[in-house]
């Protein structure tokens, strides 16, 4: 299966060995992480019942993290 990298369009293989999927390159894929971290790029959430975003914590997010293998951090 073939999907088109959301930054540059490119056509890339679906599968294990595609390295950088949905992207093309690290290029691309580091592109898209710079607008995740500038906020540029978002998903909508359903907003909080009184108007006010809702808030994290940190250390509950911290903790789900640790439980994670190494693996799921290289992708």
């Amino acid at each position: 299966m073939e999907v088109k990298c959301p930054i540059c369009a490119k056509q890339v293989v679906w599968a294990p060995t595609s390295e950088y999927r949905p992207f093309c390159s690290k290029k691309c894929q580091l592109i898209d992480l710079g607008e995740w971290a500038a906020e540029d790029r978002k998903i909508a959430g359903k907003p909080a019942e009184d108007g006010r975003p809702t808030e994290f914590d940190v250390e509950e997010i911290e903790a789900m993290l640790a439980q994670q293998s190494d693996d799921f951090f290289k992708h």
